[in-house]
């Protein structure tokens, strides 16, 4: 079955009560009827509920289902998701190599946690590529991939990187969010283990917070293991709405996908604008890799303002009337945020020519937003 498909009828509930949703099981205690179902529960029953009860049962299969993964462990955010999958990469002390481009909290957690651990970190140009073999050293452990990046955009050649790392031994883990498993699956171009926010699309509504992580073979044995290790749990309530969300997916980035790539080419055509970073416009240097891997685009991309710095930038988006000013992105609702403040680079500086600014396009009209943003560049 297609993918749009299997969105619909994987994990769907068991038995013979005809529901087409799963309820929902609000419990932390699961009774047994004997000491050796205590500890040797009888599948589908669990021991404790922190293994996950209905809908988070049905939420495992479905994103198993979607990646073609053995194993999906669900976490409280999607930042928690990202670290477990890094946790997961790691085998003893080390480096892990980073893309530049990684979320600004992940940044944080490799720089104030993983030297704790005794693990250094190294960051890359994304564009690395094949290159990425000169960087790998024996104290290489894994790999960190975000593509594209959350603030600049750039596409990663993610099986050019993973072929690298599997002649080295090195384990490959990336942040999935902007695709939300339907646009690209990074399992089938090599990546170890893929995590994703999944308050951004597959949520939709901006109602929760939590997050997956996937991986097939050994791989997801490991990911089982740290998952159980670090009690990784996501509340019932919220897998209720995952699911939920997950069932018309396909629907909603569609439409915000193509009213983004609208809005895009638009802003490419203005003056005022120095660069559209979409990876979906022909302009993108990385658009032929993006082809080459994405199904589609989704609708958060940025763009720089010619010539104006940062603080007049965000004094322009506070004049904007339908752009919600918020940090996330991927809900139902069209958001815009400034982000000079977040952008940390190290490997390679940050070049623009005025203020970054990025936009979550949501499920409006797209002629609303677009005179939204027309009357504030006029």
């Amino acid at each position: 079955m297609k993918r749009e498909t299997r969105l619909i009828h994987a994990g769907r509930p068991k038995g013979d009560k005809g529901l087409v949703n799963a309820p929902v099981d609000r419990a932390s205690t699961v009774l047994a009827p004997t000491t050796a179902e205590l500890y040797n529960p009888t599948p589908p029953r669990r021991h404790y509920a922190r293994g996950g009860l209905s809908p988070n049962a049905e939420l495992r299969e479905a994103l198993c289902g979607l990646y073609g993964a053995d194993h999906c462990a669900l976490a409280s955010s999607g930042l928690a998701a990202v670290i477990l999958a890094i946790r997961s990469a790691i085998e003893g002390p080390g480096e892990v190599l980073v893309s530049d481009t990684v979320y600004a909290p992940v940044r944080r957690f490799c720089n104030e946690e993983l030297p704790r651990l005794g693990v250094s970190v190294t960051y890359y140009d994304p564009r690395i590529g094949a290159d990425i073999e000169k960087l790998i050293t024996r104290e290489t452990r894994a790999i960190l991939l975000e593509s594209p990046g959350s603030l600049t955009f750039e596409v990663q050649d993610l099986p050019a990187i993973c072929k690298v790392a599997e002649a080295h031994g090195v384990r490959t883990a990336i942040d999935d969010t902007w695709t939300a498993g339907l646009l690209m699956n990074p399992l089938d171009l090599g990546v170890d283990f893929a995590a994703q926010s999944l308050t951004k699309y597959v949520g939709g509504h901006s109602d929760f917070l939590a997050g997956a992580v996937v991986a097939r073979g050994s791989m997801a044995d490991e990911l089982k293991t740290r998952e159980g290790l670090y009690g990784q749990h996501m509340s019932p309530d919220d897998g209720f709405l995952a699911l939920r969300g997950l069932r018309t997916l396909s629907m909603r980035l569609e439409r915000s996908g193509a009213s983004g790539l609208e809005i895009a080419k638009r802003l490419e055509a203005l003056p005022k604008i120095a660069r559209v970073l979409h990876p979906g416009l022909e302009s993108h240097p990385d658009h032929t890799l993006f082809k080459r891997d994405f199904s589609g685009a989704a609708g958060c991309f940025s763009f720089v303002l010619d010539g104006i710095n940062a603080r007049d930038g965000e004094a322009m988006i506070e004049q904007l009337k339908l752009f919600g000013i918020g940090f996330s992105w991927g809900g139902y609702e069209s958001l815009v945020m400034p982000c000079d403040r977040q952008l940390k680079r190290t490997a390679v500086p940050w070049k623009g020519e005025g203020a970054l600014i990025r936009l979550s396009i949501g499920l409006e009209d797209v002629e609303d937003l677009w005179s939204d943003l027309e009357r504030l560049l006029a």
